[in-house]
């Protein structure tokens, strides 16, 4: 019993430390983020970057690019926000090297679906800054995406390409979730700039957790020590069943 209280000690103490381990990374990285929104705008991963984009390295880096929006071959993705459900409006941004950039130029409710129900789309040499977002494969929760139907529950990029006839070796493997342009008007839409920066960070729960189940093991360990060289305890009286000695 005390070699099984020792041992289940010993792994919840290490798995509380690890829990530590991760706090630590994961405080590491909501720095590293709020650094890359709040720092000024800099030129999207070139061509050659593009296989070695990372996203703890990369993603919501802040960034500024000009061409010209590809208004035809744009995407609605459903979206949830704080301004209730419908639609992020994808449009590519084609740049003057022949890159072609996915923007997330917001969003817009189910209404306003129809590019003619919105404000007219910026045409000709057009400049965005925003945050850099990494594809979404696959699909939503439960949900995939179904490109011959036309939609789209995750912005999958690769995916979205293919069925606008982009040219994949030209499409930048992410997206860029555009800003709030200076002056725009309030009712514009799409409305941009609603990204949601949240990071899950429940290790020091964990390790408290952890920590406390190593404390309930020890004390386990300690009690049933205690109880077996109490008075009285079996094994304390080894010949109590022995005959007792004549006179």
């Amino acid at each position: 019993m005390q070699a099984g209280a020792a041992f289940f000690f010993v792994l919840f103490a290490a798995l509380g430390t690890w829990q530590l381990q991760r706090l630590a990374w994961k405080q590491a990285l909501i720095a590293r983020v709020d650094a890359r929104v709040h720092a000024a705008p800099v030129a999207p991963p070139a061509p050659p970057q593009w296989p070695a984009i990372d996203r703890d390295a990369d993603e919501y880096l802040r960034v500024a690019l000009d061409g010209r929006f590809l208004h035809d071959k744009e995407a609605l993705v459903q979206a949830s926000t704080e301004r209730g459900a419908g639609f992020w409006v994808l449009t590519p941004l084609q740049r003057a090297d022949g890159t072609l950039v996915l923007v997330n130029r917001g969003f817009v409710p189910p209404e306003r679906r129809d590019p003619g129900r919105r404000s007219p789309p910026p045409a000709g040499e057009v400049h965005v800054q925003g945050l850099l977002r990494l594809s979404e494969p696959g699909g939503g929760f439960l949900r995939h995406n179904d490109p011959a139907a036309d939609r789209w529950h995750s912005r999958d990029v690769a995916a979205i390409a293919a069925a606008r006839g982009l040219p994949a070796d030209r499409v930048a493997p992410y997206f860029v979730d555009a800003e709030a342009a200076p002056g725009a008007a309030a009712d514009a839409s799409p409305v941009p700039g609603l990204t949601v920066i949240r990071f899950s960070n429940n290790h020091l729960v964990y390790a408290i957790t952890w920590y406390g189940l190593a404390l309930m093991a020890a004390a386990a360990g300690w009690y049933v020590r205690r109880a077996d060289r109490a008075p009285g305890a079996a094994g304390d009286n080894a010949d109590s069943d022995s005959p007792a000695p004549h006179p």
